[in-house]
């Protein structure tokens, strides 16, 4: 599987979920993709809820939607903190808004809702999302690993990596 020369912005702030994180990074890099790291722009390294870094390439602010042909934002808490700084959101809005794939994994749905990517989308995330997921116009998804509709690909929680990576990766292999 090779998706060679295809740029992925990775959103990330404190409290990510390690595995979100790291597994989407590393396991695209092997697959020949140029992983860059986005960070809110308000330290330049970021630390998961076990307190392991992930240092930033960038900030949203200094990016641009037509730099990337996909955005990954990972869950833990940071999608949480992501939401207090809109250049994130306005990120993962221009990366939807030109057709492009746009994924998200356990709470990250979170930025999917404020990004405006949801509406009429089947989707999944962590249970507890469901509901705000659901009042952004989305389609909840319970039992499925990995779903993907049109540019949208979402996942629910670390044990479904596997499933949301590969569905990353066919996304830009069709």
């Amino acid at each position: 599987m090779s998706i060679q020369g295809k740029r992925i912005a990775l959103m990330i702030e404190d409290e990510y979920q390690i595995l979100e994180g790291w597994y989407p990074y590393l396991r695209l890099t092997e697959a020949g993709a140029k992983v860059t790291v986005i960070g809110s722009g308000t330290k330049s390294s970021y630390l998961s809820k076990e307190e392991y870094p992930m240092d930033a390439d960038a900030s949203a602010s200094d990016v641009s939607p037509n730099d990337f042909d996909g955005v990954i934002v990972p869950g833990g808490f940071a999608p949480d903190n992501m939401r207090l700084h809109k250049p994130m959101i306005n990120l993962v809005k221009g990366i939807y808004d030109q057709g492009k794939m746009t994924a998200a994994i356990c709470h990250g749905g979170w930025i999917l809702a404020s990004a405006g990517a949801v509406k009429g989308r089947r989707v999944t995330g962590y249970a507890p999302i469901e509901d705000d997921v659901v009042n952004a116009g989305g389609i909840w998804v319970s039992d499925q690993a990995a779903v993907v509709d049109g540019n949208v690909i979402t996942s629910r929680t670390p044990p479904d990596l596997p499933a949301f990576t590969k569905a990353i990766i066919g996304y830009f292999e069709k």
